[in-house]
């Protein structure tokens, strides 16, 4: 009899994002550093057949570190982020499945007009050997276009799940 084992692997992109609202001090020391203390140790828990990579946003989004098993490297980079200006979770999100997208062979996303269809649609499946995941570290104040649901629905169209951590407090920072 043969058994199969799960096996933990895939590609973890994690968002961060750098608006200057993540400077609040509502989480001590601020909400950034709290992003940063919990990708830290989400870091050092994967395997190496877990690739990581770093994305972050404000008012655009850029790939910080390409999705890999280097842990140093990965959590050099997490460290020089910075809070920046406005925040758009669309921008976040394109640039994190774009991230993904040059691993995957998948092509890129130029915009989040992308989207073919009028009505949301289910998540399909993950393919197990380009199983993907947005994990969004965000105090969710979007207010730079284009729009984070349209985004969302192409990160579904391509069997993407997002995995939002929200940090904040409705009564405290910015």
């Amino acid at each position: 009899m043969v058994l199969g084992l799960p096996k933990v692997e895939g590609i973890v992109i994690l968002a961060f994002d750098v608006s200057g609202s993540m400077s609040a001090e509502d989480f001590e020391p601020t909400r950034l550093e709290a992003a940063k203390i919990v990708a830290r140790d989400f870091v050092s828990r994967q395997p190496s057949t877990v690739q990581v990579g770093v994305v972050a946003f404000s008012e655009s989004g850029f790939s910080v570190e390409l999705p890999s098993n280097d842990q140093a490297a990965i959590l050099a980079s997490i460290d020089r982020l910075k809070p920046q200006r406005g925040t758009s979770l669309a921008s976040g999100i394109i640039v994190s499945l774009n991230t993904i997208a040059t691993l995957t062979g998948q092509d890129p996303i130029l915009s989040a007009d992308q989207q073919s269809e009028a009505e949301p649609t289910p998540a399909p499946k993950p393919v197990a050997e380009n199983s993907a995941v947005i994990v969004l570290l965000t105090d969710g104040e979007n207010n730079v276009n284009p729009d984070p649901l349209a985004a969302a629905q192409l990160a579904a169209d391509r069997g993407v799940r997002i995995h939002v951590v929200g940090l904040g407090n409705p009564n405290g920072g910015a």
